[in-house]
């Protein structure tokens, strides 16, 4: 008769597992009689008690652990304190510590400690000792944490992650094997915190960026990215792969990019996340953008427009027909700018269709198309269509090609209101990309009505924000002076608990809004450049963005090293 199912008179006396059943009934977690069904069971069918009470459901394997550590006098290991990446020992074969449950949590002088699900086998532990030359210090620990963690770190050494699946058969079991993974609860749990994580920074973008050292875990905070923390190599995979199984994205196809979206509720708050995955040298690469819908609630003040620009255009909106066009670079907040200006409008009066790619937002009252490129539904096709559904407004996405930009044109000199975005880094510039993308310049004169460019600044922090006193130089040099804006103080960014050391607290926009008068369509017809109608609309009373950004330097919004930075104006501090 073996060990564990050795019920003598001596081994009661001599093993403290023997009391594993008494343990858990004066505890309250089994009742006698409970205990004698699990003994006569044992009797029949063997094997070692704990496990019989667990397989009978009569207590949680949990509970038999926490007995087992209690009288053994050894301490108890839950899965959260698991290391990342286990110790690399040679002579610790992966097959034994399977197939005895065993983890190796830690290496250092005082010898090696390991999770085990039956620290009772002294053969186990001697054979440890013997593999490795160290003193072994058992823990318990649950069996099926073991066989996660065990299973985890196996993904990145697996045949289809080195170098491809030798077959189909091994591919679809390598697919299953992941899938497992990402299903189960401590790699769900990390999963949830990354993405939680958002609602605390106040983050849009969630990156995950595989490299020889791990998963870096980078999130972009108010326009600026920095590594918040690099996970093990050994999750990488089975990260991923959860992202991608909560995206409804393809985990099996690994080679080419993917795109999804994730719908969840972060401490009470919707919270739309779009995914896309690319391929690198390391695995894949995952970004998260994370789409706050409460953002579209805000109004245009609260973007940071200036009295005279909300006027303006507040003008151009009111207008029946015509394009009015939002430029700036990716993460400038066009898009919010103009969600924005589209919940402004009556959708009651008005019929009101969108094509974009993906839809970000939700708007109530407002058809909303999504573009799919697989099935042939482009921008150009989805416009044409809509124009037979009789529409008041219409939004495009973006304006990514000549067709649609012609249909853009068509649309709004139909007596369509045309709004849309443009790659653009000036107003101006915008009037020159429509040509290049094959508008004719008595086109563009006809139906353009004005060109908003944006940046988004970083605010100060209204917590730790210092003063200084700007002298002459630094007010003539930065353009304060010319402005007419002789600010008593300036504020700098200093750091503090509340604004996580940055200095800065949120964001605020920074316009340059240019109305297409007769003078610039003078201008556009003779085939001036961009720079010089950029020259003819400020001499009509244009302010740049540098400039509309001095305006919320002199208030104490934002500070002149942010506004440098983002406009990538010089001035000699």
């Amino acid at each position: 008769m073996t060990a564990a199912t050795d019920t003598s008179p001596l081994a009661t006396a001599q093993d403290p597992l023997a009391r594993l059943g008494e343990l858990l009934v004066d505890s309250g977690k089994l009742s006698a009689r409970d205990l004698e069904r699990a003994a006569t069971a044992r009797e029949e069918a063997g094997g070692v008690l704990g496990a019989v009470l667990v397989n009978l459901g009569l207590v949680s394997e949990i509970d038999v652990a926490r007995a087992q550590a209690e009288l053994m006098g050894l301490p108890f290991v839950p899965v959260e304190d698991f290391p990342a990446l286990a110790p690399d020992l040679e002579g610790l074969q992966a097959n034994f510590l399977r197939d005895h449950l065993v983890y190796p949590l830690r290496a250092d002088a005082s010898g090696l400690t390991v999770a085990m699900a039956r620290p009772e086998d002294a053969f186990v532990v001697k054979a440890l000792g013997l593999a490795t030359g160290l003193k072994v210090h058992p823990c318990v620990a649950l069996g099926s944490d073991i066989e996660r963690a065990l299973a985890i770190g196996e993904v990145e050494t697996s045949p289809a992650q080195a170098g491809g699946p030798d077959d189909d058969a091994d591919a679809g079991d390598f697919v299953e094997h992941l899938k497992d993974l990402a299903s189960e609860a401590p790699v769900i749990r990390r999963v949830n915190q990354i993405i939680g994580r958002v609602t605390d920074l106040g983050a849009s973008d969630i990156h995950l960026e595989p490299f020889d050292d791990g998963l870096h875990v980078r999130y972009r905070v108010d326009g600026v990215i920095h590594t918040d923390e690099v996970i093990s190599p050994q999750l990488s995979a089975a990260i991923n792969s959860r992202v991608k199984l909560m995206a409804h994205l393809d985990i099996a196809e690994r080679r080419l990019p993917q795109d999804g979206r994730i719908k969840t509720r972060v401490k009470g708050r919707e919270l739309d996340l779009r995914v896309s995955t690319v391929p690198t040298v390391h695995g894949e690469s995952v970004v998260m953008r994370a789409l706050d819908r409460s953002s579209v609630r805000y109004s245009l003040e609260s973007i940071g427009f200036a009295p005279e620009n909300l006027e303006r255009f507040n003008q151009l909106l009111a207008r029946p027909h015509g394009i009015l066009l939002m430029t700036g670079p990716t993460g400038s907040g066009k898009t919010t700018t103009l969600y924005t200006a589209l919940s402004k409008l009556d959708a009651d009066a008005f019929k009101i269709i969108t094509v974009e790619e993906p839809v970000e937002y939700q708007l109530e009252g407002i058809n909303q198309i999504q573009v799919h490129q697989q099935i042939g539904l482009t921008f150009a096709r989805a416009l044409r269509s809509i124009l037979r559904q009789d529409p008041d407004i219409i939004m495009i996405g973006e304006m990514r090609d000549g067709e649609t930009a012609q249909i853009a044109v068509q649309s709004a000199l139909t007596g369509h209101l045309v709004l849309s975005t443009l790659h653009t880094n000036t107003a101006a510039g915008a009037v020159v990309r429509l040509e290049d993308m094959g508008v004719e310049p008595y086109l563009i004169t006809s139906s353009l009505n004005g060109v908003l460019s944006q940046r988004l600044v970083r605010r100060l922090c209204e917590r730790c924000k210092a003063a200084y006193l700007p002298d002459a130089g630094l007010q003539e040099r930065s353009g304060l002076r010319r402005m007419g804006l002789n600010p008593a103080r300036l504020y700098r960014a200093v750091g503090c608990e509340h604004c996580r050391q940055t200095g800065y607290d949120g964001r605020c926009g920074i316009h340059e809004l240019l109305v297409v008068d007769d003078s610039l369509r003078r201008g556009i017809l003779d085939g001036m450049d961009a720079a010089a109608l950029h020259t003819m609309a400020t001499d009509a009373g244009m302010h740049t963005l540098y400039e509309d950004g001095l305006r919320k330097v002199s208030d104490g919004i934002t500070s002149l090293d942010e506004l440098l930075r983002v406009t990538q104006d010089h001035v000699d501090a």
